[in-house]
Order: C-alpha cells, then sequence, then structure tokens
C-alpha cells in the first residue's frame, strides 16, 4: 500500500510545473486540445517510464543500502529544490514584456515551458507540444529514477504520472482560478518538496 502512496506523490511532485504553466497560460489565453494534451502525456509517459526502468537497472547493480542511499540522495535533492524554487518564485517579478518576445528556440522552451507558444498563435500546436512535452518530462527523470530504484512499478510510475499530467493541462481555468484564487501554487510546491524529502529520508530506516 506504501509504494501505491509513493507512486503518487511521486507523480504529484512530477507534475506541479504541469498546474503552473496551465495557469500561465490561462491567464494569457493559450488554449491546449484535448489531442495535444494526450500527445503530451504520451511523452511524459515515455520519459517517466524509461527513467524509472533506468533506475530498477541501476538498483539491479547495487546492494540494498546503497540503492537506498542513492533514492535518498536524489529525492531529498529534488525536494529541497522544489522548496527554493518556491521562495524564487514568490521574489522573481514577472515580466511585462515576457509574452511579446521574439519567436522562443527550442533551448529556451526547454529551459521554460511556458515559452512553448513560439508562434504566438494562443493555440499550442503538434511541433510546439512535443518541445512543450519534453521540457515538462525533464523534471520527471530524477523522481522516475529514484522511484525506480526504490522498488516502485515502472509502469505504474509512467502512468500516474502521464494522468496526472494530461488532467493538470486539462483542467486549465478551474486550477488556475482555484490556485489563484487561495494562493496555493508555492504553498502545493512546498508541500510536494516535503513529501519527497520525507520519502527519501524513509529510504534508509
Amino acid at each position: 500500500m506504501h509504494h501505491f502512496l509513493y507512486i503518487l506523490l511521486i507523480s504529484l511532485a512530477n507534475n506541479l510545473d504541469n498546474v503552473g504553466v496551465r495557469i500561465a497560460y490561462s491567464i494569457r489565453g493559450i488554449k491546449i486540445t484535448n489531442p495535444i494534451n494526450l500527445w503530451i502525456s504520451v511523452i511524459t509517459f515515455a520519459i517517466t517510464f524509461i527513467a524509472a526502468f533506468s533506475g530498477t537497472r541501476i538498483a539491479g547493480y547495487l546492494n540494498k543500502e546503497v540503492s537506498a542511499m542513492i533514492a535518498m540522495v536524489i529525492l531529498v535533492a529534488i525536494g529541497s529544490w522544489m522548496i527554493v524554487q518556491s521562495y524564487i518564485a514568490r521574489k522573481a517579478e514577472p515580466s511585462a514584456d515576457s509574452a511579446e518576445e521574439g519567436q522562443a528556440g527550442g533551448l529556451a522552451v526547454l529551459l521554460d515551458p511556458e515559452k512553448a507558444d513560439r508562434d504566438h498563435s494562443k493555440n499550442i500546436e503538434f511541433r510546439e507540444a512535443t518541445l512543450l512535452g519534453i521540457a515538462l518530462s525533464l523534471n520527471n527523470v530524477g523522481g522516475g529514477v529514484s522511484a525506480g530504484i526504490i522498488g516502485l512499478n515502472t509502469f505504474w510510475v509512467g502512468f500516474f504520472s502521464a494522468g496526472l499530467s494530461f488532467l493538470a493541462l486539462w483542467g486549465g481555468n478551474y486550477i488556475a482560478d482555484f490556485c489563484i484564487k487561495w494562493n496555493l501554487s508555492n504553498k502545493a510546491t512546498i508541500v510536494a518538496g516535503v513529501a519527497l524529502i520525507l520519502i527519501g529520508i524513509e529510504q534508509i530506516f
């Protein structure tokens, strides 16, 4: 049962950026259709599954104690970085001209997924969705690898990450309005970061 809970928590933490991107897109009036959202979810599943499977292979070459230590380090590092990011986001002032900048290159999208609407069409198209899916899924690699190392089912890690990715982007304005109204964006990031740290620490006990 605790394995299922770990899968769910890691998947939720993996997808917090999706919620943040969707909030930004909702504010800017950028649309993500269901077929495009499904394609992003497929990319999310593939990258997360490969990461988790890689984790299981790594664990196969290590003894249980070393595997647990590596998983702890990765999870604690990811959780700590999420908490730090939430404080950085609070202090950062949004750029008034960010929506008016020139076309973002592929690297820019990977570094900042909110720039995926490269042609400013207010719609995420297939090619843009591919870059967006990869950019959002890069955050899943660390969590996926650590999930594999601690023995979580690789398919379900990928599946839940993909499903939550779809729901986060599909929720659109509902998620945006709720998070903005209750100022939950940074709070959710902190809670998820703490959860990952606790899961990581639990691995060595």
